[in-house]
């Protein structure tokens, strides 16, 4: 159940213009975070976002004993783990919650500590079998495992030891497990069939000044040499590229203005290409990105999402909303996550025409084709969209549903809200920065 503080009343209709900032990626900075677990000796964190991830990996280092406090600039904390040590296991629970960020500890605390305690990750989404892979690396290090009553405890009876691994698909999660625990491993990791995300990269970046020896071929492949000690580091985190195409695709949907200052196109190239596909229109300077509707018909296009370098599942959502404005049919097939697509029954109760299918609509490797699942969408527009209430499904869902109750006409009632604050820091200020007509039920008026 929400409360009332937990429902946004939008008023639609009213085009989106101004200027907000993005800042850290949220699938960087609090992998960054754990990192520093590793270092003798503080880190620098800058261009730190303000989001709920952040503060759940916040309380975790210092439960594990981990100083975290603020730096010299806004955005910046400076990690000590000088004193790591274990953690109570109902306190570690209590902080995550439903994240799944604890599982990222375990490299770092075996090497610190030479044991570790993960909770049962109930609540997260993500379901057993990545879980049950993470363990299964760690082993592959030499870890053991035992399941405890609330968890698992995790023990390195001696030095872990670098292995190789090839990643069945290349996952962000596993790739950032094998990462934090291969660096101060003895000996050298091959990591094969790797993710190559940007955050990957910035985290490679991270490792790196911190002593580690991390090389990346461009077959996916990352090959980790083992050092004896890590230092700290002084980074500041790229931008939320994520983030950054949310606002873009509100700008288009609501036929909008938006400068999205710390976008950076480096890291949106692919997201870019198909903004301007579908008829959107961009601007880049030294500063960030202004993304806006030009005028006249949007134009419907065929999608695919991928891996990196490809279209990202999590720009995938908002686009879908600015696509029932497009002129024509336009295929969407999801080919990283099975249910993502679910998002779309909401926004055919506001008046959208989007049909769901199990087939695969498009050429691009897919492993949910023979599965059942309803992983590929036509979204026939142009199409008016109404006010209509709404429950809050995911946290890029969450954020979809709020541009299509602010491209819509009339009044909608978005439910859950608060699951946005995970990923959008300060989204409420920059949609009131955005001219968005929103407020709580209570009275509290938010533009």
């Amino acid at each position: 159940m929400t409360g009332p503080d937990d429902v946004l009343l939008v008023h639609g209709g009213t085009p989106l213009e101004g200027e907000i900032r993005v800042r850290g990626a949220k699938n960087l900075v609090p992998k960054a975070m754990v990192a520093a677990l590793l270092g003798h000796g503080p880190s620098r964190l800058r261009n730190v976002p303000d989001i709920r991830d952040v503060r759940v990996v916040r309380g975790l280092l210092q439960l594990h004993g981990v100083t975290v406090r603020p730096g010299d600039e806004p955005g910046e904390l400076v990690l000590d783990p000088t004193y790591v040590e274990s953690a109570n296991v109902a306190d570690i629970d209590a902080h995550a919650g439903s994240s799944r960020i604890p599982i990222l500890l375990c490299g770092p605390l075996l090497h610190r500590l030479g044991h570790a305690f993960i909770p049962g990750l109930g609540g997260c989404d993500i379901g057993g079998r990545p879980i049950d892979f993470h363990f299964e690396v760690l082993r592959q290090f030499g870890a053991t495992i035992e399941k405890r009553e609330g968890g698992q405890y995790l023990e390195a009876p001696q030095r872990l030891r670098g292995c190789k691994i090839r990643l069945p698909y290349p996952s962000v999660g596993a790739t950032e497990q094998v990462l934090l625990t291969a660096v101060l491993a003895e000996g050298v990791t091959e990591l094969s069939n790797a993710a190559v995300e940007p955050e990957i990269e910035d985290l490679i970046c991270v490792l790196q000044k911190m002593g580690a020896i991390i090389a990346m071929d461009t077959d996916r492949t990352i090959r980790i040499t083992g050092v004896d000690k890590l230092g700290g580091y002084n980074h500041r985190a790229l931008s939320d590229r994520l983030e950054a195409a949310s606002w873009a695709s509100a700008a288009l949907a609501t036929k909008g203005n938006i400068y999205v200052r710390g976008a950076q196109q480096r890291s949106m190239m692919t997201f870019l290409n198909t903004y301007r596909k579908v008829g959107g229109a961009f601007e880049i300077d030294d500063e960030g990105i202004r993304f806006w509707h030009p005028g006249g018909s949007l134009n419907a296009i065929a999608l695919e999402t991928d891996v990196h370098p490809g279209f990202q599942t999590d720009w995938q959502q908002p686009l879908v909303v600015a696509l029932t404005q497009a002129a024509g049919l336009s295929i969407v097939h999801e080919t990283v996550y099975e249910s993502r697509l679910g998002f779309t029954s909401a926004l055919n109760q506001m008046g959208a025409h989007i049909q769901l299918y199990r087939e695969c609509l498009g050429g691009s490797a897919c492993r949910f084709g023979q599965r059942n699942f309803l992983h590929s969408a036509v979204v026939s527009g142009p199409t008016k969209l109404q006010g209509s209430d709404m429950v809050v499904p995911d946290l890029r869902g969450g954020f979809s549903y709020l541009i299509a109750a602010l491209a819509a006409e009339g009044t909608s009632r978005v439910h859950g809200i608060d699951l946005i604050n995970r990923g959008y820091e300060n989204f409420m200020q920059k949609l009131k920065d955005l001219g968005a007509n929103v407020e709580m039920p209570g009275g509290s008026t938010a533009a």
